[in-house]
């Protein structure tokens, strides 16, 4: 291992999600570690052809999903549907992010003023929340300084 896989834990992070760790799996989790912006499914596989001779998209596909599910890695829910995804290294618990839709940089959201609403909901359903997800989607500083920068995906 290098001294980044070290750093984030991969290795004690897969065998808490009861993964196997394997060359590809560490690889997945260096890429989107290195990235400061989330990353689609095939520009993830691209990444990791250049590593390994033979890697298919469905294994890609399959290990993003566990990673995901883990909490290891965050879902991001883009406005053209296709789910993107972010190596989030916040440590602050339970949080949001802010998404540039232009740039792909992901930006913590650290504190959650939802929680203040679930009372009220609650309330007006009757029912009960087990979770909730909040995202939300913008352009950054730096593609606001310089519109002919945005980019659209």
């Amino acid at each position: 291992m290098n001294s980044d896989t070290e750093n984030h834990g991969f290795g004690a992070v897969l065998k808490e999600l009861g993964l196997k760790e394997t060359p590809k799996r560490r690889v997945m989790l260096e890429i989107l570690a290195e990235e400061q912006r989330f990353l689609s499914p095939e520009e993830l596989w691209l990444a990791l052809k250049g590593r390994f001779k033979t890697i298919g998209l469905p294994t890609v596909y399959r290990n993003l999903e566990e990673l995901a599910n883990g909490g290891v890695i965050s879902t991001v829910i883009h406005p053209n549907r296709q789910l993107y995804y972010y190596f989030c290294t916040a440590e602050s618990g339970h949080h949001h992010h802010f998404i540039c839709t232009s740039c792909r940089r992901v930006e913590d959201i650290p504190e959650c003023t939802v929680a203040a609403m679930e009372g009220e909901i609650v309330t007006r359903t009757g029912g009960k929340i087990t979770s909730h997800i909040v995202q939300f989607n913008g352009f950054c500083r730096h593609c606001l300084a310089d519109p002919n920068e945005r980019t659209a995906i």
